[in-house]
C-alpha cells in the first residue's frame, strides 16, 4: 500500500489547502466508494464518488456524491441548465480526466470541467474525495472543495 504524494495533494498543497490523506488496501479489487467507506471506517454519506457525464450540449460535467448515493440524471441535467446528461463509458475516464475509474478525483482533471457537489457535504465539516488514485482519498472542507473545483452545489443525489 503506497503513501507517496498523488497529484491531488501535490495540488491540494501549492494551494494552502488543508487536507488528511488516507490510505486504504485494495488487493481485494473492491473499489467501489461504498467499499472504500467501510476500509476507512466511514460513514458512507461522508465518502464522495465522482461521476463524469456528458451532456446534450457535449460538454462534460462532473457531478460529487456520497458514496451510497446515485446521480439523480433530471436533478443534475437542470442544476446544470442542461436538457439532458448521460454518464460517460468507463472506457473513456482516462482520456477526459487523466484518471482511471476508482482513481477519479474532482480535483486535478486534464481540463476543468463544471463541477457540482451534492449539497449534503454541506452538512458535515469534512468529506472524503478521490485522491486521484486507487488506495487513496483526501479529506477536506466542502468550502475548499468548492474553491478548488470553482464547483456550486445542487441536489442531485437520490
Amino acid at each position: 500500500m503506497s503513501t507517496e504524494k498523488t497529484n491531488v495533494m501535490r495540488i491540494l498543497d501549492k494551494a494552502k489547502i488543508t487536507y488528511t490523506a488516507h490510505f486504504y488496501s485494495h488487493d481485494d479489487g473492491l473499489i467501489d466508494a461504498v467499499s472504500v467507506a467501510g476500509k476507512l471506517g466511514q460513514p458512507a454519506e461522508r465518502v464522495f464518488k465522482t461521476l463524469v457525464t456528458r451532456g446534450a450540449s457535449k460538454n462534460y460535467l462532473v457531478f460529487v456524491l456520497p458514496a451510497d448515493k446515485e446521480l439523480n440524471l433530471k436533478a443534475a441535467a437542470k442544476a446544470v441548465g442542461e436538457k439532458s446528461i448521460e454518464m460517460i463509458h468507463v472506457s473513456e475516464i482516462n482520456a477526459v480526466t487523466g484518471y482511471i475509474r476508482g482513481g477519479c478525483s474532482p480535483i486535478g482533471m486534464k481540463k476543468a470541467f463544471r463541477t457540482t457537489l451534492d449539497e449534503s457535504a454541506l452538512a458535515y465539516p469534512t468529506i472524503m474525495v478521490s485522491g486521484g488514485k486507487i488506495g487513496t482519498q483526501v479529506e477536506l472542507s466542502p468550502a475548499d472543495l468548492l474553491a478548488m473545483t470553482r464547483g456550486s452545489t445542487a441536489a442531485i443525489a437520490q
